[in-house]
């Protein structure tokens, strides 16, 4: 029996030290070192407006007023639902993902030339052939908070009509939003699209 339990002391203190270390002290190490060196990102990358929590640059939000930038086709609503929805059972709580549809299926033909109506009734003066890939295509996540530069400008002719907001500043305001790719090479240019619409609703004084 004493020889069983000296056998079990080591595996058992190793056990033990590892879980100290991995499970309490590597954590608090990283949660401090990220509040200290990437405090914006580590608390989620959070846009507030006079104090309060807006949304963050990281997830996508649905916009319905024409005033207002459109992101890219979510499957997921990006988690934002009715009162309504969620007294009737469709709000079936947090969610990220996609539809995972197959080029052949019907269902995803049927979602994109909706979803192609819709946009081309919002911007009749925008041909078929120029609506960006990436308008018409949901993404991995269903959260995606930005578009390309082409699916930004594109919005820029209604959004004059409909904000009163000149061609010029517009512009600006998508060029402010715009990340280029990551050290000269890595990745695409995008725009955020929650970050251009609080421009827009600052400029519209709809921010108080």
């Amino acid at each position: 029996m004493k020889k069983i339990l000296s056998e079990l002391k080591t595996p058992f203190l190793a056990t033990f030290v590892f879980i100290i270390i991995c499970g309490l002290f590597y954590p608090l190490l990283i949660t401090g070192l990220g509040q200290l060196i990437f405090p914006q990102q580590a608390n989620g990358s959070q846009i507030k407006l006079n104090g309060k929590v807006v949304g963050s640059s990281l997830i996508g939000q649905e916009f319905t007023d024409t005033r207002f930038m459109k992101g890219r086709p979510s499957a997921v609503n990006y988690n934002t639902y009715t009162a309504a929805q969620k007294a009737d059972g469709t709000y079936k709580g947090v969610a990220s993902g996609s539809q995972n549809l197959a080029p052949s299926n019907p269902e995803l033909k049927t979602r994109i030339e909706k979803d192609m109506a819709s946009f081309l009734q919002a911007n009749p003066a925008i041909k078929k052939s120029q609506i960006p890939t990436d308008l018409m295509t949901s993404s991995a996540s269903g959260l995606d908070s930005e578009i390309s530069p082409a699916s930004a400008e594109i919005q820029i002719p209604e959004l004059v009509k409909t904000t009163g907001i000149s061609k010029d500043n517009l512009q600006q305001i998508v060029n402010k939003n715009t990340q280029n790719r990551q050290l000269g090479f890595l990745g695409e240019p995008t725009v955020n699209v929650l970050g251009v619409n609080i421009a827009i609703a600052e400029k519209l004084n709809l921010i108080h």
